[in-house]
């Protein structure tokens, strides 16, 4: 069979029109919709003497009311990261400020809160030494929880830094450093990531690779400064040439200001998420909720949602502002909303 020029046109036009069952042209299809990735970030995890001794309950300790009020937050969220910052120890020889050693069940009680990644590395994680940073991470590990910043040997370190996470086929890479460890050796035989642009780069190059998306949770900066440093800022610029989407403050005990846009978020410092401290700007602290959504060409935006929390005694309860709203609280609650107020131009 022969055929003629006018068949061959009307052939090629018709292999270009894709049609339903009964014959007719479809639409063309809609592009598929981002995928969603929500991210909470909380700060200080400490454990001061005085909240040991408030989570007493018969022969153990119950932390339940503390993260009661936050808990549907975290569990909310497809990934919930704090800062722990203090050891674990199966020993009842329990100590606060300065070489922190808390319960074990802390992290029974994380878990059930809804957490999901520790971070380790800050000033106080070789307080226990070698014992503590082991007992830590094998606790964590018992309840499920991952961790990165501090590693018992060099398998943990190889298992886990970068740390990566992957949620609805969202690949995510998180590293963890500190600027030290109050003057403590790093015990043998356990690494601590430190705060150093030359091995930091490193890591950084490794950790893109594979990943949608790269977050840094840095203990920086000087304690109760209510503003960023000129190093927080350097480093916060050098994590940002080499990679670094997300980038996530601690150490200050206070909150300072961040700044965000949809392709890149940094937040200098949090402040306490719980802890004993009771001075002005400390009782409390923010917890970032963050949505990343990878469009299908791949590209990554993100939206932030700050949060203000504060610490109620005298169980030590973490209070977001619907819980906290509701309730005949102290005046230092008060002021704590103003301070946040005045410190963000009014956002909070």
């Amino acid at each position: 069979m022969r055929i003629g020029i006018r068949h061959i046109a009307v052939i090629v036009l018709l292999a270009g029109v894709s049609c339903t069952p009964a014959g007719r042209p479809s639409a063309t299809l809609p592009e598929p919709p981002p995928q969603r990735v929500r991210m909470f970030f909380g700060g200080d995890v400490m454990q001061h003497l005085p909240q040991v001794e408030a989570a007493r309950s018969g022969g153990g300790f119950d932390y339940s009311p503390v993260f009661e009020a936050l808990a549907p937050r975290m569990h909310g969220a497809d990934i919930a990261v704090v800062n722990l910052e203090t050891t674990l120890t199966s020993s009842a020889t329990y100590s606060g400020y300065p070489m922190f050693r808390s319960p074990v069940v802390l992290a029974d009680a994380l878990r059930e809160a809804g957490v999901d990644v520790a971070v380790l590395a800050n000033n106080h994680c070789c307080d226990g030494g070698a014992a503590g940073i082991r007992t830590t991470i094998r606790e964590l590990d018992r309840c499920g929880i991952r961790h990165t910043g501090v590693f018992a040997d060099s398998a943990d370190y190889c298992r886990n830094h970068p740390l990566r996470l992957t949620w609805c086929g969202v690949r995510i890479a998180l590293v963890n450093y500190t600027y030290g460890t109050n003057g403590l050796p790093v015990p043998a035989g356990t690494i601590v990531n430190l705060i150093d642009t030359l091995r930091m780069a490193a890591d950084l190059e490794q950790a893109r690779r594979g990943a949608d998306f790269v977050v840094a949770c840095m203990h920086w900066g000087n304690e109760y400064e209510r503003r960023e440093n000129a190093s927080q800022r350097a480093v916060a610029g050098f994590l940002r040439r080499h990679g670094v989407d997300l980038v996530v403050g601690s150490h200050p005990h206070v909150v300072q200001p961040w700044c965000a846009d949809s392709s890149h978020v940094v937040l200098f410092s949090l402040g306490n998420l719980v802890s004993n401290q009771r001075r002005r700007y400390t009782d409390g602290g923010l917890v970032a909720c963050i949505e990343a959504l990878r469009y299908p060409d791949g590209r990554m935006t993100y939206r932030l949602d700050p949060v203000p929390v504060w610490v109620a005694l005298p169980r030590y309860r973490i209070l977001p502002p619907e819980a906290a709203d509701t309730m005949h609280l102290p005046a230092d609650y008060a002021r704590f909303r103003e301070d946040l107020h005045e410190l963000t131009g009014g956002e909070l």
